[in-house]
Formats: structure tokens, C-alpha cells, sequence
């Protein structure tokens, strides 16, 4: 069912998967571990806070026509409790593997295209996708100035900061917690597919502005994309609909500085004050559910972030929250369908509070956090998760380190929202790398 599968590229733990790397797990830790140390004795000590590290290799033919190229892993080391025996089992997951091609071919001009490592931890087997390298993204830009742009081709869809920011660019290593929007509900774009990894294919207008009624700076984006995709017989979307997408943001203090519509889920305190606050809507006619059972799709979010320094060089507390109702109103016998896109249908909502420790350890600085998600389907079982954990930021996105504890049953239930869903409650350890040049 195309509701079941987790549909971010990095997610390592599928219940297909588990248990069936191959190698030992510490060999790769230590390796892991060995790459981390010579990735930081090479990496500058500075670096802005962009969704394209500074130091990516650029080549020019002149001021207005150049390419650059970057690249970004994530791994996470993982101890999760087995409740029936009271032990610990471990795995290891390569949560991203990416190569970043950004260009300008002309003033007004640009382009970027990403690629990811799409089941990067599957075994080679009849069962199991095997490992490839694929598109992520490919845009093509036309930027005229602040005020109004046009990206098109396959991109993010604007939405929520999670979203937006994307894995390399969160407060938190493991970030997405609450309930994914249509497009990252998918692995496939066609019939029964609504988009791969988060991006759909289409067009988003995005620019900001200031108002001038009240201090601050208008940011939005705007777009319509294929969204699901549905066969003669298959699948809810009988009319080829199309897939609405929009995102207001306000800043009250400081504006954020990010490459187009893309956002950061902290600035480390380098953007000085932030108060951002944000909403953002999904909609498509017969976007959910069965050919027998369809639905039209509705989601609604508003996220905040706020970050500010605090005075006399005493740190940066950091806060993230987001609310989620997603309307999908599908009959429940919908999730007997093989083939049903069953996306989520109700509330959710999560809090991070984040405080970077102004002195630096060694290379890094230290950055305690902790978190709260619950949510809410309408026809399935709750689940809630509790989150505490430290970051060791040495090169803001560039080069960091999580240690980071979560009790709950997001893990245990995942994405299953069909009824009478059950999952216990387990203790969870996990080690996260993240690295980017």
C-alpha cells in the first residue's frame, strides 16, 4: 500500500530492510567516524549559513555564467529497544548521500539539479530495490529580483519549514516527526504516485516584500505541480486534477537569508533575532484514498521559529513549532485496497526548544535540545514521542554531531494510519553524522 512506506530518501529503517545490512555495523561506525575526522582537519572554521556550503568548488567563464558543486551525507548509528526480550539491537543507516550542481547561465538565469542516493541501505535481493543514483531535483530559474521569480521543473513544493529546510538544513538530525504532505507520500511519480521525495514536478512564483503597514518582511511562494497521479482503474484521481501548493511567511524581526524559497530551521544565531511565522496549504480534488473510496486532499499548516540571541555573548536559544490538519476524508475500507493512497487524515503538532552554549569545546560548541510530537488520526491510533538530545555543532550545517534519546511509538506504529494500528512504546539511542562541502 502506497500509504506504508516511509517516503523521505534518507529513512533507513524500513521494516523490508531491517536487519539485513551488510558488513558489521561497528566497522561502519568506525568508518563513519574516520571520514568525520578528516572531513573536520580539511573543512574551514567558517562557513554562512546557505543551503550551498561556501567552500564547493566553482568554476567561471565570467561574472554571469558559472557552476558549482557540492556534496552532503547523513548517517546515523541507531540502538533501539527490543521490549520483548528487554535488550538492545543496532543498525546502521546511510540517511543521505548527495551531489549539488547549482549554475548561472545568464544574469537573470539559473539552474540546479541535486541528486540522492535512493535506497541506499536495501541488500541486493528480488525483494528490495536496489541502490541507484538518481534526480532529486532539477530546476530551472528565472530570478529577476526580490520581489517576484519563477522556478520550474522538479522541486519542493512549498509547504512547511520542515519541508523546506530539508534534511541538511534542521535544528535537529532526525526532524521529520509529524505527518508528510501528499508529494512525500510517494516514491514514484505516474500512476499512483503523487510526487518522489518530497518534489513534484510543476511551477512555484516566489518572491517578499514589505508591507509597510507593520515592520517586517512578506515572503511567499506559490505554485501548481502534478500532485497524484491515478490510471483508468487505479487510484483516486480520475480527472487528473491538479495539486495547489502556497506558503506565507512573516518576519517581524530580521528577514532570513536562503537561496529562492528554501528555508533554515535555525541560523545559529549569525541572522541575529528571528521571529518567523508562517503558514502554508496543500490541495487537491481526489488526492487521497481508493478508486472506490476517494477524496479531495486539504492540508493546512502553520509553523513559528525564533531564535534569539541572548545578551552578553550568553548563547542563542532557538525555538521551532508546527501545527498540522490534514483533511482527507476517505472511508476506512479504502486501506483494503492494495493500491489505495491512504495519506493521513487529522492533527498533529511538535516543539523543539534549542540553546547553543556560547563556549566552544574543542572544535565545536554544544547544543542541548529537546522535543514533543504527537498525532492525532482520525481513524487510527494515536502516537506521542518525547525527545532529548545535544548537538555538536562544528561548522553550523556543514560538520555536526547529534547524541539524542527518544521514547514513544512514532517508531513502532510509523506511517500505518489504517485502523486498530498498535505499537509499544520503546526506548531508542541514536549517534548522527552530518557533513557537507
Amino acid at each position: 500500500m502506497v500509504g506504508y512506506e516511509l517516503m523521505t530518501a534518507g529513512n533507513a529503517f524500513q521494516e523490508n530492510d531491517r536487519g539485513k545490512r551488510r558488513g558489521s555495523f561497528f566497522a561502519r561506525l568506525a568508518t563513519l567516524l574516520a571520514l568525520t575526522a578528516g572531513f573536520i582537519s580539511l573543512s574551514p572554521q567558517a562557513r554562512a549559513v546557505d543551503h550551498t556550503p561556501l567552500s564547493k568548488p566553482k568554476w567561471a567563464i565570467d561574472d554571469t555564467r558559472w557552476m558549482t558543486l557540492g556534496m552532503g551525507f547523513r548517517g546515523t548509528g541507531l540502538w533501539v529497544e527490543n521490549r520483548a526480550t528487554g535488550s538492545f539491537r543496532n543498525d546502521f543507516s546511510i540517511d543521505n548521500a548527495r551531489v549539488y550542481f547549482n549554475g548561472q547561465v545568464h544574469e537573470y538565469v539559473k539552474f540546479e539539479i541535486n541528486t540522492e542516493c535512493f535506497f541506499c541501505n536495501n541488500t541486493q535481493s528480488s525483494d528490495n530495490p536496489r541502490m541507484s543514483y538518481n534526480i532529486l531535483d532539477a530546476i530551472g530559474k528565472l530570478e529577476v529580483n526580490r520581489y517576484f521569480n519563477i522556478w520550474g521543473g522538479r522541486m519542493l513544493v512549498p509547504t512547511e519549514r520542515g519541508e523546506l529546510s530539508g534534511p541538511f538544513f534542521q535544528a535537529t538530525h532526525d526532524a521529520f516527526k509529524t505527518p508528510f504532505f501528499s508529494q512525500d507520500f510517494s516514491t514514484k511519480f505516474g500512476s499512483g504516485g503523487a510526487g518522489r521525495y518530497g518534489r513534484d514536478d510543476g511551477g512555484t512564483f516566489w518572491g517578499s516584500v514589505e508591507p509597510g503597514f507593520i515592520k517586517g518582511t512578506l515572503g511567499y511562494a506559490v505554485g501548481v505541480y502534478r500532485g497524484l497521479q491515478s490510471s483508468s482503474t487505479v487510484g483516486p484521481n480520475q480527472g487528473d486534477s491538479v495539486l495547489w501548493a502556497g506558503r506565507f511567511t512573516y518576519n517581524f524581526l530580521n528577514p532570513e537569508k536562503n537561496p529562492g524559497y528554501y528555508t533554515s530551521s535555525t541560523y545559529f544565531g549569525k541572522a541575529g533575532d528571528i521571529l518567523a511565522l508562517a503558514f502554508g496549504a496543500s490541495y487537491q480534488k481526489d488526492g487521497a484514498g481508493s478508486f472506490a473510496n476517494r477524496s479531495d486532499f486539504l492540508g493546512l499548516v502553520g509553523d513559528i521559529l525564533f531564535e534569539k540571541v541572548l545578551p552578553k555573548n550568553t548563547g542563542v536559544f532557538t525555538l521551532n513549532g508546527e501545527y498540522k490538519q490534514f483533511y482527507a476524508n476517505y472511508s476506512p475500507l479504502a486501506f483494503a485496497d492494495p493500491s489505495c493512497f491512504c495519506i493521513f487524515d487529522g492533527k498533529s503538532w511538535t516543539v523543539t526548544g534549542l540553546y547553543l552554549i556560547p563556549v566552544k569545546i574543542g572544535i565545536g560548541q554544544f547544543q542541548p535540545y529537546g522535543r514533543f510530537t504527537s498525532i492525532q488520526p482520525d481513524h487510527s491510533s494515536n502516537r506521542e514521542e518525547i525527545e532529548g538530545g545535544v548537538n555538536y555543532i562544528i561548522d553550523g550545517f556543514n560538520a555536526r554531531i547529534s547524541a539524542y534519546y527518544q521514547h514513544g511509538d512514532l517508531f513502532t506504529k510509523g506511517l500505518n494510519y489504517a485502523p486498530d494500528v498498535t505499537g509499544d512504546k520503546v526506548d531508542i539511542f541514536k549517534l548522527s553524522f552530518q557533513l557537507q562541502m
